[in-house]
C-alpha cells in the first residue's frame, strides 16, 4: 500500500503543476550529445535533462553526483562519504550501462566497467546533458541506458578570473581557481579544484552515529586545461586535458574466523585501507566549417590508474587501463537548413596494461539524420550504427524518435532504440574474481513516450535487457531471458509566481532481472523538490530535498536476507548573498533535520552539516 507520506508528496506535486506558471525557456540551450551534432533543445526528440551552470550555482552542488541526484530517472547509491564507491542508476540500469563523457571524452573504465563518479567534482561546468534511453546507435557500447555528457566552460572574450573557498563540517575544505583569456585567434582556460576533508566512517551499523568511529578522509585535486586557436573563421584546432588525482581512506571488510566476512571499525585496524586514483583524459580536435558541412577530425585519450591497499592485503589491487579513440564526422545541413545529417567513422582501442594485460579494439561507422516538417512542428530523428569488434560479435544498432508540437508550448514525443554493452576485462578474464571468458554482450531494446507543457513533463519508459550480466554461483554469468526496467518520470520546473521558482520531480521504477527478482539499491519511488525565492535584493534562498521510497540492499551480514534502507526524507537549504559585482558569499545546510538513514546497508551517510563559502571574480 502507498503510505500517507507518498500520497501527500504526489498530491503536492500535482497541485503545483496546476498553478499559474511562466514557461521556462530552454529553447536557447544547445546540446551536442543526442545526435553528435549541435541542436537546439526544442529540436531533440530524445528524452533529455539539462543541468545548467545556473542550476549548479543555485544549489551549490559540490559533486556531479549531487547534481545528477536532483533529476528524475536517476538514483544514487554510495558506500559512505566523499570518494567512496558511488553508483548512478539511469532508469534503473547499472552504472556501466550509461556512457559518461567529459567534453565528449569517454570516462567509462573498461577494466571493471565502472565510472569513477565519486571523484567528479563540480569544476567549471557549463552544463550536464543527460540523454535517456538506448543511445548505442550514436555512441556504441556503454550507452544502452543513455549518455551523460559533462560540458566544461570555455573562455569568454577578454581576460577573466575567479577564486572561491568553502569550509564546513568534517573539517571539509574546497578551494577553486580559474583564469581564462580569449581574443580573435586564441583562447585558453586553466582551472583547478582542491578538496580535502576528514570525512566520516564509511562503515557504521544502522542506528549508530558515524561520529562514534574513526574518520575516513578524502583528498582530490582536479585540473582542467582548454586551449584553442582559430586559423581563420572556418578552421580551428582545440586541445583539452583534465586530470583527477584522488586519495580515499575507507573501512575494509576483513576475514574473521568467527564471521565469514568480519568487519572491523577501529581506526588502528583500518587506517591503512586506502585507494589512490589518477584518471586523465585528453583530446585534440580540428574543425572545418564551410558552406557545405562542418567536419571534425579528432583523437581522444583516457587513462585510468587505481591502486588499493588494505591492512591484510586480501582486497589489494592495482590496474592501469587506456582508451585510444580516433574519429572523423561531418554534419551536413540540407532542405534550406531545416534538416541535417551527420556521418562518421571511428576507431577505439581498449587495453589493460598492469593487471590483466589484455586488449581489444572496435571500428564503427554511423549516420544520424534529423528532419523538420510543417513549419518545424514535426521533428523526426533516425540513427544507424555498425560496430566491428576484434573480440566480440559485430553489432548493428538503430534508433528512431519523433516529436510533435501541437502548439508552441505543448509537444508529444516517442523514441525507440536498441543498444548493447560489452563485458569488462575483469568480467571476462579475471577468474579469481569470477571472470568468465564465455560472457556475451548485453542486448537492449527500449522505448519511451512523453508529453511536455509549460515546464511540466511526464514520460513512460520501458527497457528490456537480454543476457544481463550478473554474479551467480561464484562467477559472472549472462542471465537468459529479458530483464525489465520500466517506470514513469514526472517533472515540473518553472516560476509559479514572481520571485518564486519551483523544481519538482517524481520517479516510479520497477527494475527486475529475468528471474523476476528485484535489483538492489533502486528505490521504487523517488521524489525531489526544490523552491527558490528571489524576492529580497541581493539575496537568494533555496529549500530542497528528496524522499526515497522502498529500496532493497544487500544485508551487511551476508548470511542474512536483503534488507530495506528506504522510506526517508532529507531536507537541505542554501542562502546566497551578493556582496557586490565581484564578491558573493553563501551558507549551505545539508540534512537539516539530522536524519539517520542508510543508502547501502551498513554504510554511513552524512549527519547534519553546514558549509560556508566565499567567491571572488573579475
Amino acid at each position: 500500500m502507498i503510505n500517507k507520506t507518498k500520497i501527500s508528496l504526489v498530491a503536492s506535486f500535482l497541485i503545483a503543476t496546476n498553478l499559474y506558471s511562466q514557461q521556462t525557456s530552454l529553447d536557447e540551450i544547445t546540446i551536442s550529445s543526442a545526435t553528435k551534432s549541435e541542436q537546439k533543445l526544442r529540436d531533440v526528440t530524445s528524452n533529455v535533462d539539462v543541468i545548467t551552470a545556473e542550476d549548479i550555482e543555485t544549489r551549490k552542488f559540490k559533486t556531479v553526483v549531487e547534481a545528477l541526484n536532483s533529476l528524475s530517472g536517476i538514483n544514487i547509491s554510495s558506500n559512505g562519504g566523499m570518494g567512496t564507491l558511488t553508483q548512478v542508476y539511469l532508469r534503473g540500469m547499472n552504472t556501466g550501462n550509461t556512457l559518461v563523457l567529459i567534453d565528449g571524452i569517454r570516462y567509462n573504465n573498461p577494466y571493471d566497467g565502472s565510472v569513477d563518479f565519486a571523484h567528479l567534482m563540480i569544476n567549471e561546468i557549463e552544463r550536464i546533458e543527460v540523454i535517456k534511453g538506448a543511445q548505442s546507435s550514436i555512441w556504441g557500447a556503454d550507452a544502452s541506458a543513455g549518455v551523460i555528457n559533462i560540458i566544461t566552460k570555455s573562455s569568454k572574450d577578454g581576460t577573466h578570473g575567479s577564486a572561491s573557498v568553502e569550509y564546513g563540517r568534517y573539517d571539509s575544505k574546497i578551494s577553486k581557481a580559474t583564469i581564462s583569456h580569449k581574443n580573435k585567434n586564441f583562447d585558453a582556460k586553466l582551472s583547478a579544484t582542491r578538496v580535502d576533508t576528514d570525512g566520516f566512517s564509511a562503515i557504521s551499523p544502522k542506528s549508530n552515529e558515524a561520529k562514534d568511529y574513526e574518520d575516513d578522509g578524502y583528498e582530490n585535486t582536479t585540473v582542467d586545461l582548454k586551449l584553442g586557436y582559430n586559423f581563420d573563421d572556418n578552421n580551428r584546432v582545440s586541445l583539452a586535458y583534465e586530470t583527477i588525482d584522488a586519495k580515499t581512506n575507507f573501512d575494509d571488510m576483513i576475514y574473521s574466523s568467527d564471521f565469514p566476512w568480519g568487519i572491523d571499525q577501529t581506526a588502528s585496524a583500518n587506517s591503512y585501507a586506502r585507494t589512490k586514483t589518477r584518471n586523465s583524459i585528453a583530446s585534440l580536435n580540428y574543425e572545418n566549417k564551410n558552406s557545405f558541412a562542418t567536419t571534425n577530425i579528432y583523437t581522444n585519450y583516457s587513462r585510468f590508474k587505481n591502486e588499493t591497499k588494505t591492512e591484510v592485503g586480501f582486497n589489494d589491487s592495482k590496474n592501469k587501463t587506456d582508451i585510444k579513440e580516433y574519429g572523423i564526422k561531418s554534419t551536413i545541413p540540407y532542405l534550406n537548413e531545416t534538416s541535417s545529417v551527420t556521418v562518421g567513422a571511428e576507431y577505439k582501442g581498449f587495453e589493460d596494461k598492469e593487471d590483466i594485460n589484455r586488449k581489444y579494439n572496435s571500428k564503427a561507422i554511423y549516420i544520424t539524420n534529423t528532419n523538420k516538417f510543417f513549419d518545424d512542428k514535426t521533428i523526426i530523428t533516425e540513427a544507424l550504427r555498425y560496430d566491428r569488434y576484434s573480440d566480440f560479435d559485430n553489432k548493428t544498432t538503430g534508433k528512431i524518435g519523433i516529436k510533435q508540437y501541437i502548439i508552441d508550448e505543448l509537444n508529444f514525443s516517442s523514441n525507440y532504440g536498441t543498444g548493447y554493452n560489452t563485458p569488462s576485462f575483469i568480467q571476462l578474464y579475471k577468474t579469481a574474481w569470477g571472470g568468465n571468458p564465455d560472457l556475451n554482450p548485453e542486448k537492449t531494446r527500449s522505448y519511451d513516450i512523453g508529453v511536455e507543457y509549460k515546464g511540466f513533463s511526464i514520460t513512460y519508459f520501458n527497457t528490456k535487457v537480454n543476457n544481463l550480466i550478473q554474479w551467480s554461483a561464484g562467477k559472472n554469468e549472462n542471465i537468459k531471458g529479458d530483464s525489465r526496467f520500466k517506470g514513469t518520470e514526472i517533472s515540473y520546473k518553472n516560476s509559479i509566481i514572481d520571485d518564486v521558482f519551483l523544481n519538482l520531480s517524481y520517479t516510479n521504477l520497477s527494475a527486475k532481472n529475468a528471474n523476476g527478482d528485484k535489483l538492489q539499491n533502486r528505490p521504487t519511488n523517488k521524489f525531489n523538490f526544490g523552491v527558490d525565492y528571489y524576492g529580497l535584493k541581493d539575496f537568494h534562498f533555496n529549500i530542497n530535498g528528496e524522499y526515497i521510497g522502498t529500496r532493497q540492499s544487500v544485508n551487511f551480514d551476508y548470511n542474512k536476507p536483503n534488507v530495506e534502507t528506504g522510506n526517508y526524507t532529507i531536507w537541505n537549504a542554501v542562502v546566497d548573498y551578493e556582496i557586490n559585482k565581484n564578491f558573493s558569499t553563501y551558507l549551505k545546510l545539508d540534512n537539516i533535520f539530522n536524519k539517520d538513514y542508510q543508502i547501502v546497508d551498513g554504510y554511513a551517510t552524512s549527519q547534519r552539516a553546514a558549509y560556508v563559502g566565499l567567491k571572488a571574480s573579475f
